[in-house]
């Protein structure tokens, strides 16, 4: 058992996780620091002043000036301000993360059809016929239609 627990941990698919689950970690503080340190302060000085993080309703009795008030007092407070922080934090991470999935989807594409025609370059097509069995459009150098399975090596009527 624990030689199939070695297995499992050590295979590549586990050590990526790994590894994608600490970047995102450290993408997420970076991205917080990007919402509550550079977004949010100009948004907020473009509308009155405003410091989202302070933004709550007190649920309970009592009037509080700040939400650390609130909170060193034990009241229920909705915190609308601190979800408006998270919401932008969120779709920044949901942003960035769409463009690296487009950019690896782009790229397996890319690489899947490496023969693939560029607009620029013609394209070859190759010299047809038509069978004169079921009239479909047949290479030229065909000696059975691919579609009615007619032996083509001599025309009917000859």
């Amino acid at each position: 058992m624990i030689q199939e627990f070695r297995e499992f941990a050590l295979r590549g698919n586990v050590i990526d996780l790994a590894v994608a689950v600490i970047i995102g970690a450290a993408f997420g503080k970076i991205t917080a620091s990007l919402v509550n340190d550079i977004l949010m302060p100009p948004i907020g000085l473009l509308l009155g002043g405003v410091d989202f993080s302070e933004l709550f309703v007190t649920l309970g009795p009592g009037d509080y000036a700040t939400l650390a008030e609130a909170q060193a007092a034990g009241a229920a407070t909705l915190n609308y301000g601190l979800f408006i922080n998270a919401v932008v934090h969120f779709t920044i991470i949901a942003g960035a993360m769409f463009a690296v999935v487009r950019q690896i989807n782009w790229l397996k594409e890319r690489n899947e059809t490496p023969d693939a025609p560029t607009p620029d370059a013609p394209t070859l097509v190759p010299e047809t016929k038509n069978c004169a069995f079921c009239i479909s459009i047949i290479p030229a150098a065909a000696s059975r239609c691919p579609y009615c399975t007619s032996v083509l090596e001599t025309e009917p009527g000859e």
